[in-house]
């Protein structure tokens, strides 16, 4: 590469079954760089196929850092990959290579760019108890129990929410102080490093005919083997990992609640809705530098590449 990448990092964001990895991919081999996840479920190990981690072939091509590192049971927070990915970044410039981080999870691309609000840790008896109580309670009851604890991020949160409202909880206890003060709190620092940002942003017809397209050719890839493989673990179902998109479908269809085809139908309304959040967060939190509403192929024919050239030749200030 003609230019010194130090510093300086690619984001590429977007909803699920955007194209965002594709795209990133592309980048990665282009201009000489790494690709760093920031899924908050490709980041655990096992699910290849459910979270649409790319293929062991796409792996190969250029460097791939943050895929499967963790096991499904660890729980992994925002905090927590943030420091994995400004270790991972800084590895990639002593290389001499462009970190080309890519993913869906806002709450971690926000954690890396912005920083994070300096919530202390939580120790481990309370987020263990609290847990627990979600696990009796349900969704219903364990949100009544917020709402007589913490009203202000009660309010915000949904009832299905699960691992929010259990944040929330925990943050509560641990602190005597109600996360949206935390969050009201001056960040901690962003990463120290550049950012170039690109937003996968396909029309939303186009977007959920892909997300049905893809869920569907998960189950046929082997994803109904990764949730006989993950249920057979025993895990706390309040774990990230069981929580990732198709695993209480394809678990259910697996147990003989649901059959086969309506497990398909219900894990595709439950990728569509995640991926219209997503593309609502996006829209709302992301000011990107350039926004990719066509196919892989014609967004480079248009001139992100040139753009990320661009970018490397600039000085750091």
């Amino acid at each position: 590469m003609p230019s010194d990448p130090s510093g300086k990092a690619v984001i590429v964001a977007g909803p699920t079954a955007s194209g965002k990895s594709a795209l990133a991919l592309g980048i990665a081999r282009e201009v000489g760089g790494v690709v760093i996840n920031a899924d908050s479920m490709q980041v655990y190990d096992g699910l290849r196929v459910l979270t649409a981690r790319p293929s062991p072939d796409d792996e190969a091509r250029v460097p791939h850092r943050l895929y499967g590192v963790l096991s499904p049971r660890e729980a992994c927070s925002a905090g927590r990959w943030r420091q994995m990915a400004v270790e991972a970044l800084g590895d990639a410039w002593r290389a001499g290579l462009l970190p080309v981080v890519v993913g869906g999870t806002g709450l971690y691309l926000g954690a890396l760019m912005t920083g994070l609000s300096p919530i202390p840790e939580i120790p481990a008896d309370i987020r263990r108890d609290t847990r627990e109580r979600f696990a009796r309670l349900g969704n219903e009851a364990f949100h009544a129990a917020l709402t007589e604890l913490d009203p202000v991020m009660a309010a915000r949160l949904h009832p299905g929410n699960s691992q929010r409202l259990m944040r929330a909880y925990e943050v509560m206890i641990a602190t005597g102080r109600s996360q949206a003060d935390w969050q009201a709190d001056p960040p901690a620092e962003p990463a120290p490093a550049r950012f170039l940002t690109i937003l996968a942003d396909p029309p939303r017809d186009e977007l959920y005919a892909r997300c049905d397209a893809r869920f569907a050719a998960m189950v046929a890839g082997g994803a109904l083997d990764e949730v006989r493989a993950l249920t057979s673990l025993g895990l706390d179902p309040a774990l990230p990992a069981m929580r990732a998109l198709g695993v209480a479908e394809l678990a259910d269809c697996l147990a003989g609640r649901l059959t086969l085809e309506e497990a398909v139908v219900s894990g595709c309304q439950a990728t569509r809705r995640y991926a219209k959040r997503q593309t609502t967060w996006f829209r709302h939190q992301m000011s990107p530098d350039y926004r990719c509403v066509t196919k892989f192929s014609e967004s480079l024919e248009q001139g992100i590449i040139a753009n990320i050239r661009q970018f490397l030749l600039t000085t750091t200030d």
